[in-house]
């Protein structure tokens, strides 16, 4: 509910998949929310989101008879829950974080048994990967059990883990950090990512390997050449897509709309704001509108929350420019890249993953953080010229075709796990 890397996950197996290679897809915590085919249709969810807590909250519920844990993992359960999830914040998720990251020594060991007698019944896996590293306290007892390496995936975790409470942060990164000495393999998004990631935990270079995320290119198109249209250029549109949120630099970007509409040199300018809106983000929706209103501008914005992915490729169609100004130190931002697949260029802050995507696409311009004045001028450069907007979206669809998709990502993941399955090899004993 805080990331949305399931997408990234689920286009990895799905590509995977493509290429012929066995993989199973294991679901945790909830049922998984989605805009393509559920790649872990068929296979149960652990950890289920209802008993993780309960474990938390009771210690009779953790000796329970298991005809109490499947009653409580019913998807009815689990959907409720998910309902809950979308309320929740770090600074309330301190002990069960830590918990989930003690692994073995921690409340849920229960479900990590659970876990490891259902992959025991499925084929030898040749390696084991963890989606985020708040998995990585399952890393030892999986090894142990199922005699794979552990890979691991970095996306955005640090963000999470430095909002926890200050009772549980710095125990949190502590556990974290000699649990990864337990993983073989990180794959982080970006080296911006990597680097960071690998300072706070110690990781040692050999052990980082970077691999940009992916798409599933399927359906994306790029926007129409407005010179090749009989009936004029289409209304220039600026574009948001992402959580509704304060932290992915929503309110920054409404200045900046409010900004251009005050100056009119774009005196047509529409604002589309898309992606996920949950209950706790629907406050600041509603704080946003009534600042539009003040200023008379409402009319010339639209919201498209929790769309799906037909109608989310058509809205990104209709953009002129795109921009997520996000605040906090984003590890990658597939936003970004789903602009790039559909010809926009992009506008982001001059911090984090943004620059190294930039410059390796060549599909957009830079602002300064947090500046809603930074980011109006940068947009208002690339608004009022057209031929700059149309070769940095030229630009940006041939990466994502070269770099930025699931096949790539694929591709180069696998290349990563039998460098690791090699050093595996030679490191086994001898029996």
């Amino acid at each position: 509910m805080f990331c949305g890397n399931c997408f990234r996950d689920n286009a990895l197996v799905a590509a995977l998949r493509r290429q012929s290679h066995s993989v199973l897809m294991v679901p945790l915590y909830l049922p998984l929310t989605l805009d393509e085919t559920d790649e872990t249709q068929g296979t149960p969810i652990f950890f289920n989101g209802v008993n993780v807590y309960l474990e938390q909250k009771s210690e009779w519920f953790r000796t329970a008879p298991a005809w109490i844990h499947r009653l409580f993992a019913s998807r009815l359960l689990l959907q409720l829950a998910a309902g809950r999830a979308a309320k929740t914040r770090a600074t309330d998720l301190g002990d069960i974080t830590l918990s989930m990251i003690r692994g073995e020594a921690g409340n849920q060991a229960r479900e990590l048994e659970e876990l490891i007698l259902f992959l025991k019944t499925q084929p030898k896996p040749d390696i084991i990967c963890l989606s985020n590293a708040l998995l990585v306290g399952m890393a030892r007892r999986l090894k142990s059990e199922l005699g794979a390496p552990i890979a691991c995936v970095l996306q955005g975790e640090d963000t999470f883990l430095d909002a926890l409470p200050e009772s549980h942060r710095g125990i949190t990164w502590r556990t974290l950090t000699e649990r990864a000495q337990d993983v073989d393999l990180f794959i982080p998004p970006t080296h911006y990512f990597g680097e960071m990631m690998g300072r706070r935990l110690g990781i040692p270079a050999d052990r980082i390997h970077v691999i940009p995320n992916g798409i599933n290119l399927e359906g994306y198109e790029p926007v129409q050449n407005p010179s090749s249209q009989t009936h004029g250029p289409p209304t220039p549109t600026l574009g948001y897509f992402a959580r509704m949120c304060r932290e992915k630099g929503l309110d920054t970007l409404v200045e900046a709309f409010i900004i251009l509409k005050e100056r009119n040199r774009i005196p047509q300018l529409k604002l589309k704001i898309g992606g996920g809106c949950g209950p706790m983000d629907q406050p600041l929706v509603n704080t946003l509108r009534d600042r539009l209103k003040a200023k008379v501008f409402l009319q010339d914005v639209e919201f498209h929350p929790n769309i799906d992915r037909a109608a989310k490729q058509a809205f990104f169609r209709s953009l002129s420019v795109f921009s997520v100004p996000a605040l906090y130190g984003e590890a990658f931002g597939l936003y970004v890249i789903e602009a790039f697949a559909s010809g926009v260029p992009v506008v982001q802050p001059r911090h984090a993953a943004f620059p190294e995507l930039i410059e390796a696409s060549g599909a957009g311009v830079l602002c300064e953080p947090g500046s809603a004045k930074s980011l109006a001028d940068a947009l208002e450069q690339l608004l009022l010229n057209p031929e700059q907007a149309r070769a940095l979206g030229a630009n940006g669809q041939k990466a994502v075709r070269e770099k930025f998709n699931a096949e790539h990502m694929a591709h180069e993941t696998l290349r990563a796990y039998e460098a690791v399955l090699s050093r595996h090899v030679t490191s086994a004993p001898s029996p």
